[in-house]
């Protein structure tokens, strides 16, 4: 016998997750650029408010592939907003804004060589 409640089911809150539409840095942009970029946003960013348990997350999400991101931010308890994670909510109500260039790359990163 088992309790109705047990068998998992898809909270209507959360969204499908989406690749970012593709975006373009203000000037062509090297990988290293991207990079710093990404770190100085993810060091930064606990500080805007928000939990750092749902940055943690957030960030692991943006930098995993879709199906592993869906599942981050459905057991993390974030709520999607936008579906491509540009605008996150925790289920106490923080919002939580990440730039594309955390997302995905520019369709002008210069690659060397």
């Amino acid at each position: 016998m088992g309790c109705a409640g047990s068998t998992p089911k898809v909270d209507e809150n959360s969204k499908k997750l989406k690749k970012p539409k593709a975006w373009k840095h203000t000037q062509p942009i090297t990988p290293a650029q991207l990079k710093q970029m990404r770190d100085e946003f993810w060091d930064t960013a606990p500080h805007y408010g928000g939990q750092k348990e749902i940055w943690d997350a957030l960030k692991v999400a943006a930098e995993s592939d879709l199906a592993l991101a869906q599942t981050i931010v459905d057991s993390a308890g974030i709520i999607v907003s936008n579906p491509d994670m540009t605008l996150c909510y925790d289920e106490r109500g923080a919002k939580y804004e990440l730039p594309k260039y955390v997302l995905s790359e520019p369709t002008n990163l210069i690659h060397d060589g």
